[in-house]
């Protein structure tokens, strides 16, 4: 096509830098350059670009009344120009009263419901012709350009020029070739972006899975017959398919962990990945960087720009293992993104939009964190939506036979060793403790007594039952106290000094840990620990 001669130095130069733009590979970096590349041009005094996408402002847009369908838009994404009046709105804003525009509604919207460009060539000859005319005179605007951007006849988006001159008979034809250049552009973009997002997401899931692989410890699926394993199992039956929140709630060793990965299993979101993360071991400092992910630069150390755990687990299921360690200070922001699936990257304004499930866990009563100030309300009714409590293993000792013979057998196999039988004997031996540790010491102490015996009969290291106190005595007898050996003494200290740390989670300093429990300096608790030998369950 021909253009004259005045046109064909301007649009040679927007060509060459077109070759500029197509290296971008970032959408809204894209197209923030074009329109200020033709904002650039002497006599245009505003370029922008809305990009056709779903409605999502529809409540506060004020053209809602004349939305023919409320599902798809034009969305305001670039904008840029050069004002002539002091005071006089900032061109380069998207969030004014044209950010979102009905197709259909108007000139613009009418370009992008049709597909076909509208041109005015002076308003001053038909003033009514333009909604604002009065802020166009101001403005010292004369003309309007709009043009569709498609590819493969599919509409993008409208590009729109408003010049300070009538527009000229030549301006449509070579801001139609310009919308098309653009169009390639932003579908390359966009296909850059894609590529890049799955390729980071697949590095998210790799590392975090392998973390997985490495921190998982082997307890096997969900075991027992006892009328509480039955409750569980329907409870978990219930609440898999939905996307409703799940809180579970058991003692340290009891298997929320493994309850947490069935729900995963049995839930819609089953062949996406279920990110677990540990609210205890992330340092306060890097809690938002761990979940939320930074930008390069954002802190010292932040050497790249770095997904976090929601965006790792997006379209997946995120599980906060201890989720009353979050400190309060961060819980606000938690609270945000698991109401609005809305955050932001340490360092960086951008706004991301993430859809996860959220499995929460605790060993602690949430309530009494609440009570006493230690937990947000919000946040604990946010993500009490649909508890679970997982019986400790004192509550189901019937199926401490079927575990014994399962963690035997898996162990078995593990460590090349044969199967050694279980008897009976074992079982009333093995029923006869408590299990302060749950389901995960059952599972050490059969792993233990697998290696000691190295192919013999299995011996379970497992402490004697406590001794209960004497009855009371008439006569002279009644004076005379219980004796217990040293070794008694030593059991029963051992013993409930075990029940503290694990009702405490193995926390020993501040409120609710085990030093407050025993009446303890903390100090003298870790001194005890050492003394007695006393290891937290892996």
């Amino acid at each position: 096509m021909l253009l004259p001669a005045d046109y064909t130095p301007e649009f040679g130069s927007l060509r060459d830098s077109l070759l500029e733009v197509a290296q971008i590979r970032q959408v809204e970096e894209l197209l923030k350059r074009v329109v200020h590349l033709l904002a650039e041009r002497p006599h245009i005094a505003l370029a922008r670009i809305w990009l056709a996408d779903q409605g999502d402002l529809c409540k506060s847009c004020h053209l809602l009344p004349k939305c023919p369908d409320h599902k798809s838009c034009l969305h305001l994404v670039a904008s840029a120009g050069r004002r002539t009046l002091d005071g006089s709105p900032d061109w380069s804003r998207t969030d004014g009263d044209y950010q979102r525009i009905p197709l259909g509604v108007g000139k613009i919207g009418r370009v992008g419901a049709t597909g076909q460009p509208v041109v005015v060539k002076d308003f001053a000859g038909d003033p009514a012709f333009l909604a604002r005319y009065e802020w166009a005179a101001r403005a010292g605007i004369r003309g309007l350009n709009a043009q569709p951007i498609q590819f493969k006849g599919a509409l993008l988006g409208v590009l729109a020029v408003f010049t300070r001159t009538p527009t000229p008979a030549e301006g449509p034809a070579w801001l139609r070739i310009f919308a098309d250049e653009i169009a390639g552009a932003i579908v390359n973009a966009r296909a850059f972006e894609e590529i890049e997002r799955l390729r980071t997401h697949l590095e998210l899931e790799n590392t975090y899975l392998q973390e997985e692989v490495r921190e998982a410890r082997s307890i096997g699926e969900l075991i027992g017959r006892t009328s509480g394993m039955d409750h569980l199992l329907r409870q978990i039956e219930m609440v898999a398919p939905t996307d409703a929140t799940v809180l579970i709630l058991g003692e340290s060793g009891t298997g929320k962990e493994l309850v947490a990965r069935e729900v995963h299993r049995r839930s819609r979101r089953s062949g996406r990945p279920l990110i677990r993360v540990n609210c205890a071991s992330v340092p306060r400092e890097l809690y938002e960087s761990e979940f939320f992910g930074h930008v390069k630069g954002a802190f010292t150390g932040a050497i790249k720009d770095r997904a976090g755990r929601f965006e790792a687990a997006d379209t997946g299921t995120l599980f906060l293992d201890e989720v009353a360690e979050i400190p309060f200070p961060l819980q606000s922001k938690f609270l945000r993104v698991l109401q609005e699936k809305q955050y932001e990257r340490v360092g960086e304004e951008r706004t991301r939009t993430v859809d996860v499930r959220i499995i929460a866990a605790s060993n602690r009563n949430l309530k009494k964190e609440v009570d006493q100030g230690r937990f947000r309300q919000d946040l604990y009714y946010r993500l009490n939506v649909f508890p679970i409590e997982v019986p400790p293993l004192r509550e189901r000792k019937q199926d401490i036979a079927l575990l014994t013979r399962h963690f035997v057998e898996q162990a078995s196999r593990r460590l090349h060793l044969p199967v050694p039988k279980v008897t009976d004997a074992h079982i009333r031996l093995l029923q006869s403790y408590d299990w302060p540790g749950n389901v995960r010491e059952l599972q050490n102490a059969a792993e233990r007594a697998l290696i000691l015996t190295q192919g013999g009969a299995l011996r379970f290291d497992v402490p004697v039952t406590d001794f209960p106190p004497a009855p009371p005595t008439p006569g002279p007898e009644k004076d005379k106290a219980l004796i217990l050996t040293e070794a008694e003494l030593r059991h029963r200290e051992q013993h409930n000094m075990l029940a503290a740390l694990t009702r405490s989670g193995w926390k020993i300093h501040g409120q609710g840990g085990a030093a407050e429990l025993l009446g303890l300096k903390p100090t003298t608790l870790v001194s005890r620990i050492k003394k007695l030998g006393l290891k937290k369950p892996v």
